[in-house]
């Protein structure tokens, strides 16, 4: 039900507070479910026809979910309904019964910005139940990825040593270039790629562009109309090496690294950076918090940038929901072909 109201308020945008009741230990030994019935009472008057109260853990945390609230002033309606609710359970509990309760509220859509972009957990026991049914193929899911980043890393270590010579040579600064990226349910990692731009380069410039490309603002022409491109193909930031490297994605190999780390898989969404979150509609949002980014995918496998953001979240999406082993291995044996070709999967 949770799971439901998320997707009806991406596209009502009306905004529900999840209240949790964690009960500790004492209802499963209130056999006659007095304890139960009190908190129970209490709760329906508090409540409306339209909200949805239930279990959010079975005889251990009760779940009430009030829908479609005002959140304009978000802490004023949060302490109010923290004071209502301990107050009302203060009067009708024993003290030691009401010192047991742990009371937390959680507002969906949550507030993304630069210092908070990470999910909360809170709202997707949904996800969490469908990983730990899909435990086995996880597994071997994570196996995968690091035996394949390993082999990746040491057949390809002669073309390794040969791009890091090439861009110590191109130009000042560090082989290799870190930026810190949002994982899965927003967890930042720092993310790995050979440099391709010129040292202490004004980021802005990527800022707004991307900006314009999520706001569906970039109309994807470039210098030349008849290509379609949603990056930025005058990037006055990037060094002549580094052109040719992110023409043919060498500048992608030390991402290996992250993947044997454990913050990136073989597959998946790319991982976006923080000020880009900041500018996601809602639904956006499922991208990063449905599975762990990846080196290569859908999107990149069926149009890399010549796709609109929209649909490349749609693309994710999809990947996520129906993923499989097996087609993790078909965007692995065709992402070769990706790389040099406009073929579709």
């Amino acid at each position: 039900m949770i799971a439901v109201e998320r997707k009806r308020t991406e596209r009502s945008r009306q905004p529900f507070l999840l209240l949790l009741l964690d009960t500790g230990n004492f209802l499963p030994s209130d056999r006659n479910g007095h304890v139960l019935s009190q908190v129970l009472t209490v709760l329906s008057r508090l409540t409306r026809e339209t909200d949805v109260t239930g279990w959010y853990k079975t005889r251990s945390v009760i779940g009430v979910m009030f829908t479609e609230i005002c959140i304009d002033e978000r802490g004023s309606i949060l302490s109010t309904v923290m004071n209502r609710v301990s107050e009302a359970l203060r009067h009708d509990l024993t003290i030691r019964n009401f010192s047991q309760i742990s009371i937390s509220l959680h507002v969906f859509p949550e507030n993304w910005d630069q210092d908070a972009t990470q999910g909360n957990l809170a709202f997707y026991p949904d996800l969490i139940r469908r990983n730990q049914a899909q435990s086995t193929a996880r597994i071997i899911k994570r196996l995968i990825d690091v035996l394949g980043s390993l082999a990746a890393l040491a057949l390809g270590a002669p073309i390794l040593l040969l791009v890091a010579l090439l861009v110590k040579l191109s130009s000042k600064g560090p082989i290799l270039f870190r930026q810190e990226r949002l994982g899965q349910f927003g967890k930042t990692f720092t993310f790995l790629k050979f440099r391709s731009m010129y040292a202490n380069n004004n980021h802005k410039i990527h800022e707004e562009f991307m900006k314009n490309v999520i706001k569906g603002k970039h109309d994807g022409r470039t210098d030349d109309t008849s290509k379609v491109a949603y990056k930025m193909t005058k990037d006055p930031r990037i060094t002549k090496i580094g052109s040719f490297l992110r023409r043919t994605s060498l500048d992608e190999l030390p991402q290996f690294i992250n993947v044997l780390k454990g913050d990136m898989s073989l597959v998946g969404p790319r991982p976006p950076i923080a000020y880009e979150c900041e500018e996601y509609d809602i639904w956006h949002r499922r991208r990063i918090l449905e599975v762990k980014p990846g080196i290569t995918g859908l999107w990149q496998i069926k149009g890399r940038s010549r796709i609109p953001f929209d649909e490349m979240v749609r693309l994710d999406l999809q990947y996520a929901q129906t993923w499989s082993l097996w087609l993790d291995i078909k965007i692995l044996l065709q992402t070769p072909r990706a790389l040099f070709s406009d073929t579709a999967f």
